[in-house]
């Protein structure tokens, strides 16, 4: 089973996350952990992007939606005595898809620019959504007084077992999302990205196809929406701007779209970069930004393009 290098090397990284507690504490540097929690939540998020975008083609700008519903669900249930993850989490996860299937339904009647547009409208329009519910904090955002409860069986207010969690969530979907590319349904989505019409021809329907993504997708993303809140111990609008979803978008860009270590590698680059630049300088912009042009103009593939082509999804 891991014999192929595109599995060596994510087996590869998986292990150095797996580790990284380990290297942090030896270090004496607890902040670490902090950081690559929150790296690891936005790679599952990232990863359920490249379904639709790596697999399907799909240019999606609604992904910040389903991770701001999974992170609200958390804090609104919080913010009413409900700590309980087997109530919060259900629900989340239920209302990510049920939107996703809404926004997926009317936005994948259309293509190239105009879906993008239509997605960009639902994720602003979500956004405003926020801001003017005043009984949820508004535009301040929602704090959240204590993590998710599992019932005695994980603590998660502990931050090393709340990092490990996070992690082999990100190896369950990790997994779900490689059975997914190399199964049937896979390999015609990836058919249909690249040429729709001769998919059609065979007498297969790639609405239905491309909208079980969307939502398979958008379910997944409302899953590190959850982790992401009680990462923070808040929520706020921020979470569903489109802003949000062009960070997922840039992750993929620098790890390699299409890719089943990109998702992983791209999350982990850029909030590294983010934070390495922010403590040299307050306009770290300014030097992230040529990093990103670059990455566009001399390497397609993103990080993933200097390995292996064997790396590689498919």
């Amino acid at each position: 089973m891991m014999g192929s290098p595109r599995k060596l090397a994510t087996a590869v990284l998986l292990i150095a996350l797996l580790l990284l507690p380990v290297a942090a504490m030896a270090m004496s540097n607890p902040f670490l952990i902090k950081l690559v929690t929150r790296a690891v939540i936005m790679a599952i998020a990232a990863l359920s992007l490249d379904i639709i975008l790596g697999l399907g083609g799909m240019v999606a700008f609604s992904h910040a939606i389903f991770l701001g519903v999974g992170g609200y669900v958390v804090a609104i249930a919080a913010s009413q005595g409900q700590f309980s993850a087997w109530v919060q989490w259900p629900i989340a996860l239920g209302l990510s898809a049920l939107i996703s299937l809404v926004v997926g339904s009317i936005s994948l009647r259309s293509k190239g620019v105009y879906f993008i547009m239509i997605t960009l409208a639902f994720c602003q329009l979500f956004y405003f959504l926020a801001i003017g519910t005043e009984a949820y904090g508004g535009d301040d955002g929602l704090a959240i007084p204590m993590r998710s409860s599992l019932g005695g069986v994980i603590d998660l207010s502990d931050k090393i077992t709340f990092y490990y969690f996070c992690f082999f969530c990100l190896a369950a979907c990790l997994l779900f999302a490689w059975r997914l590319s190399n199964s049937h349904f896979g390999r015609v989505l990836k058919a249909a990205s690249l040429n729709e019409e001769r998919v059609q021809a065979l007498g297969i329907s790639t609405y239905g196809y491309r909208l079980t993504a969307f939502v398979i997708a958008g379910t997944m993303c409302g899953l590190a929406g959850i982790l992401l809140a009680n990462h923070n111990d808040f929520v706020s609008p921020a979470l569903l701007g489109w802003m949000q979803s062009g960070d997922l978008i840039v992750m993929l860009v620098l790890g390699g779209i299409g890719t089943l270590v990109g998702p992983i590698v791209g999350a982990l680059f850029l909030l590294l970069i983010e934070h390495t630049l922010s403590t040299v300088t307050e306009h770290w912009q300014i030097i992230l930004g040529p990093v990103l042009v670059l990455m566009a103009l001399y390497s397609h593939g993103g990080v993933a393009a200097f390995l292996p082509k064997g790396w590689r999804r498919g």
